[in-house]
């Protein structure tokens, strides 16, 4: 168990439901995105929380699909969803807190950084503001876990920005390989990038932010829990038919549900790391090993010789290894062609256990 912050980092990832703005700015619905993650078995969901005038010039391009969101500018797609207020995140920690689900929510403006701090255990950070400081500073006077998104970035910028939270005193850092693309495709995923980040950063929590389309088996999430990633992020619908940018990519109730069963899955194929004797396998150790055998009839007072043992299963008797140590010693009773060798039935002047 890894402690971050108050956040409990286990062998199994700690995944975030990204809900984002998929609520529409429906207070209603966004209660039922949390019932449905709660649910599911993740450990957070967290939300989105900007003003359009405040994140984005009127002027902004868009940058996601223009075949799945017509919308032309991010300024006009943002503004559609930036309905929700303090008084909202906080019913929305809330009734997080009652589902037994953590509550998280990125804030895009240093306004939403004082008043989501009381609500949420850690501060989730956007690729996009790894370079914005202003912001960065704000979050870490709060003194709580950042967990930063590192995608379109260069291994400097990550490393400028690693110093200066730590000037700024964070002690819990986590960096989440993404990539910043809406869909990314399987050929752009670069989930080697989750490698990189552990043999570049050892002391700080590695994760993934996702945004490939869902797959039936998960592999994407499963595989980037294997390379490594204690926290994984994957974007959250109840209905991938909506409109809206981040609907079509996301997982809905049944990924979701299937994806933490998976890790659930995997994490039993995996066991530990202790090498030991299972218990399922004490039967097969007993039965499948060899001993040495009597090749044929060996009287009383004979001198073992080579010609007499054979190595057979079940392993119930001397243990092959001691072959050589047996040739040259006195049979101390009468042995039958094909009888398993007991330390007992040999004079033999050392002890072996």
């Amino acid at each position: 168990m890894t402690e971050f912050g108050k956040l409990k980092l286990g062998r199994k990832p700690y995944i975030i439901a990204e809900a984002g703005v998929n609520h529409s700015g429906n207070l209603n619905y966004a209660f039922k995105m949390i019932d449905e993650a709660a649910k599911s078995g993740v450990n957070a969901i967290k939300f989105q929380s900007y003003k359009a005038e405040k994140l984005a010039s009127k002027y902004s391009p868009a940058y996601w699909d223009r075949n799945k969101e017509s919308t032309e500018t991010q300024f006009e797609l943002f503004k559609k969803y930036d309905s929700f207020n303090n008084d909202d995140y906080k019913k929305l920690s809330e009734y997080s807190k009652k589902r037994k689900i953590d509550f998280l929510s990125t804030p895009f403006d240093t306004d939403f950084v004082d008043s989501l701090s009381k609500l949420m255990p850690a501060f989730k950070v956007a690729s996009a503001d790894i370079n914005n400081f202003e912001l960065l500073e704000a979050i870490a006077k709060h003194n709580k876990p950042v967990i930063l998104s590192v995608g379109a970035s260069k291994k400097s910028e990550i490393d400028e920005t690693i110093s200066f939270l730590k000037k700024k005193k964070v002690k819990n850092l986590a960096l989440l390989h993404c990539v910043l693309c809406y869909p990314t495709k399987n050929i752009d995923a670069n989930l080697s990038g989750i490698t990189f980040l552990k043999e570049n950063y050892p002391d700080l929590v590695i994760g993934y932010s996702d945004h490939l389309l869902p797959t039936s088996n998960n592999l994407p999430l499963v595989l980037s829990w294997i390379l490594g990633a204690k926290i994984i992020e994957t974007h959250f619908t109840l209905d991938k038919k909506k409109d809206g940018n981040d609907h079509y990519h996301a997982l809905d109730p049944k990924d979701l549900k299937n994806f933490v069963k998976s890790c659930e899955d995997v994490s039993i194929l995996l066991g530990n790391k202790e090498k030991k004797v299972l218990k399922c396998e004490k039967a097969a150790r007993k039965n499948a090993r060899r001993s040495i055998v009597a090749s044929q009839k060996i009287k009383k007072g004979e001198i073992l010789k080579r010609k007499h043992c054979l190595i057979k299963r079940p392993g119930t008797g001397i243990e092959p290894k001691f072959l050589k140590k047996l040739i040259g010693t006195k049979v101390k009773q009468n042995i039958d062609e094909d009888q398993i060798l007991q330390w007992k039935m040999l004079n033999i002047d050392f002890l072996i256990k």
